[in-house]
């Protein structure tokens, strides 16, 4: 098991759990982003050799994110879960050691005081619960699950089958335990840490804020999927339910952060995963902290 990747926010430390990595092969009928050709990604050379294969696949990754500020212990985004038989894992449920390696970086489950889900899709809130003897039941019982009131609205009210299951698994449960908030999409969960409405990839999408001894950073979510996107912000991909308003804020926060000292941390880059956005003639690059 190797060590997860660690940064440090003045007071604050961010940890990455790691529940799995996945290339994704450009598919001209169904791409994952539109544009992002093997040959359109060859000629961004800052993308190689740790957030694109040498076959042109863009490499993806699903973790979940601890901070530890002052008086708060966060789990950001609780990706797919164990024993689901989802559509993106072609329909064959995992069984990863992703709770173990959770333990390993210090933390268990009593521990945590609260869990925000940047959005209500399938590899957010998996481990929102766990399977104990046929029940799903919440996996961090001491925690707070805050969930953006709109987004949970639009959710609730959505026709589609599959995601109605990834509610009655992974989001219900936690409410029937009476352990769920709907916030505001600039909601504060500490001095330290807020979050900030980003809408486009969905209606009630936020990112995380923090914000410590003069430094800051920010928790993606899927405003972002690939660093790609800094780049070329109009790869949208297909599941971006507002694909204009999803553009507009990929450029708004590439230019609120571009040149910056902020702290991105992409909730699907792959390793090094964090880093700074700055300016590349005339468009942006995203530099990842290697070191």
């Amino acid at each position: 098991m190797t060590a997860p990747l660690t940064w440090t926010v003045g007071a604050v430390t961010v940890t990455r759990i790691l529940e799995l990595e996945m290339p994704v092969p450009w598919n001209e009928k169904h791409p994952f982003l539109e544009g992002a050709t093997p040959q359109a990604l060859a000629g961004i050379d800052w993308l190689h050799p740790h957030y694109v294969t040498a076959e042109g696949a863009l490499k993806l990754s699903i973790h979940a994110l601890l901070v530890e500020a002052p008086g708060l212990r966060l789990v950001v985004d609780t990706c797919i879960g164990n024993d689901r038989p989802r559509r993106m894992t072609g329909r064959q449920p995992l069984a990863t050691d992703f709770l173990q390696r959770f333990e390993a970086a210090g933390w268990t489950r009593d521990s945590v005081d609260a869990v925000v889900c940047t959005h209500l899709h399938v590899d957010h809130v998996g481990w929102n619960t766990m399977l104990v003897d046929g029940a799903w039941v919440p996996t961090f019982p001491r925690a707070r699950y805050l969930i953006g009131k709109a987004e949970y609205d639009f959710w609730r009210a959505e026709g589609d089958a599959d995601q109605q299951v990834i509610l009655g698994d992974s989001v219900q449960p936690i409410f029937d335990a009476g352990l769920a908030d709907l916030v505001a999409p600039d909601h504060r969960l500490s001095a330290e840490v807020r979050l900030q409405p980003t809408p486009g990839h969905t209606p009630g999408h936020v990112s995380v804020i923090i914000e410590s001894e003069g430094q800051t950073a920010m928790i993606t979510g899927d405003l972002m999927h690939h660093p790609c996107q800094v780049a070329h912000p109009e790869w949208s991909p297909p599941f971006d339910e507002d694909r204009g308003q999803a553009l507009a804020t990929r450029r708004a926060v590439i230019e609120q952060v571009g040149d910056q000292p902020v702290l991105v941390i992409g909730t699907h880059f792959a390793a090094p995963t964090a880093g700074h956005i700055r300016r590349d003639g005339e468009t942006w690059r995203f530099d990842g902290l290697t070191g």
